[in-house]
């Protein structure tokens, strides 16, 4: 089994379970933050929504020098249905570049560039799981507390949440 087969498995449960977190954010809650230094809800509801794009990013490319990047701009994706339309749009094209990656394009190097030093270069796969998949599920989780500060009822991840009684 390649290894892009046997990540997909895990990529598709991750998405599904993004996924529901995502279609819990109210439209009237973006601006809400829990705290001064926090993101704003719609801000990091939208970081989650693009964070697959990272992957076919990753795929596709071999470096990134994001000190050529803007900073990290407001959300114009004010509605829930807006982010879930991004969301989808990233998943379906990692999904199709995971799984069309061979072994070799995913053990190439991919180098990470800040204004013009490298800060790290790692196999493509060892980005793919620690600055893609890890991140959004880190960003997913700071999005169920934002829910459940806000009383909107957190979904079942790995199982049933406080607020799904299934027993």
């Amino acid at each position: 089994m390649s290894t892009s087969q046997a990540l997909l498995p895990e990529f598709d449960q991750e998405m599904a379970n993004t996924r529901k977190t995502l279609e819990r954010i109210p439209d009237d809650k973006m601006g809400w933050t829990p705290h001064p230094k926090s993101f704003p809800m719609g801000t990091l509801a939208l970081h989650v929504a693009q964070l697959p794009g990272w992957m076919t990013m990753t795929i596709t490319t071999d470096e990134l020098d994001i000190g050529n990047q803007p900073g990290y701009p407001p959300p114009e994706t004010n509605t829930q249905k807006a982010l879930l339309e991004l969301f989808d749009k990233n998943v379906s094209e990692a999904r199709a570049a995971l799984a069309g990656a061979s072994d070799g394009t995913l053990m190439k190097p991919w180098t990470l560039i800040v204004r013009g030093s490298k800060a790290f270069t790692f196999p493509k796969i060892a980005v793919l799981r620690s600055f893609v998949m890890n991140p959004l599920i880190h960003h997913r989780a700071q999005l169920g507390v934002y829910l459940r500060l806000n009383d909107v009822a957190v979904p079942g991840l790995y199982g049933p949440s406080a607020d799904e009684k299934i027993f």
